[in-house]
């Protein structure tokens, strides 16, 4: 028997989280163009560099904003868990995007440290400080639905990056000004790789460890085993398997031995143990007749 299918989204709304993914993809392709012409005009790495990691905001909220949507059609007959799957997608596909522009910035840095170019301090101070606030607005704005879902986790975790990198743009272009440390801005670059490459290794672990159909994170199978062992008139468990569907779908089968004319009442207490201790609801639980153990007579 199944426990019936259930939609984990988090304590957010999906209407909630779609509107504010809305707003934060409005605020980081309002101010991408102006990085843009900034970067271009100050000739500055780090805001080129936090201009693309910008774009790649848009791309990962949008790409967000689409796997929300999908993830909230209905099962069919072909797809019986549905679309959750699809916010899995998305997140794999930031994270390796991720990757990209980080490998894409260290190679640029490492030409420009060799060679660093003349920079406009005096643009790209400001540019840098205008992404910051914008970067803070959108952190604002996604902030409580960072924790929803792994979707939703990497399009913040962009946003996180990116506001590092204004930052460090920031620094790069008070060096430049002050003591005219032209390598400070490939430096900043550099870091600002670091920072994504970080973001990006752990989002895309957890993105592949779901698709691999791996047990849920913080999550002990072998305790899960010996809890339904504990479960009164239970009298052997095997074939016991844990996994995601997404972030917060996690479902759960079972064979759990019992004895003849206990097996409903077992069914009820094994369903019930798993959604209480361990939020596992949906479930497909396979009681079996125990087999008795024959006596031994001593002779």
């Amino acid at each position: 028997m199944s426990a019936g299918l259930e939609t984990h989204t988090g304590p957010v709304a999906p209407g909630v989280a779609v509107r504010r993914l809305q707003v934060a993809l409005a605020l980081a392709v309002s101010f991408m163009v102006a990085e843009v012409v900034g970067g271009l005009w100050a000739n500055s790495l780090a805001l080129l560099a936090d201009a693309a990691h910008m774009l790649a905001d848009a791309a990962a909220l949008g790409l967000a904003l689409f796997a929300a949507w999908i993830a909230r059609r209905p099962p069919s007959p072909r797809r019986t868990y549905g679309y959750y799957r699809a916010e899995i997608l998305a997140a794999l596909a930031n994270g390796a995007a991720l990757v990209a522009i980080a490998v894409f910035i260290v190679v640029e840095a490492v030409r420009r440290l060799a060679a660093p170019l003349e920079v406009r301090p005096a643009v790209m101070i400001p540019v840098a400080v205008l992404g910051l606030v914008v970067n803070l607005a959108m952190l604002a704005v996604l902030r409580g639905s960072r924790n929803a879902n792994l979707n939703l986790r990497g399009a913040w975790l962009h946003v996180v990056t990116d506001t590092l990198g204004s930052l460090q743009a920031i620094v790069a272009g008070v060096l430049i000004a002050a003591l005219g440390w032209r390598w400070a801005d490939p430096a900043a670059s550099l870091a600002i790789a670091v920072l994504v490459l970080y973001s990006a290794w752990g989002l895309l672990k957890e993105a592949v460890s779901v698709l691999m159909e791996s047990a849920p994170g913080g999550l002990d199978v072998d305790e899960v085993r010996e809890a339904i062992l504990a479960v009164e008139g239970v009298r052997g468990v095997h074939d016991v398997h844990v996994w995601s569907i997404s972030t917060r779908f996690v479902a759960l089968s079972a064979h759990v031995e019992a004895r003849e004319g206990e097996q409903s009442a077992v069914l009820a207490r094994v369903r019930a143990l798993l959604a209480e201790r361990f939020g596992i609801r949906h479930t497909t639980v396979q009681v079996e007749t125990a087999v008795p153990i024959p006596l031994r007579l001593r002779v």
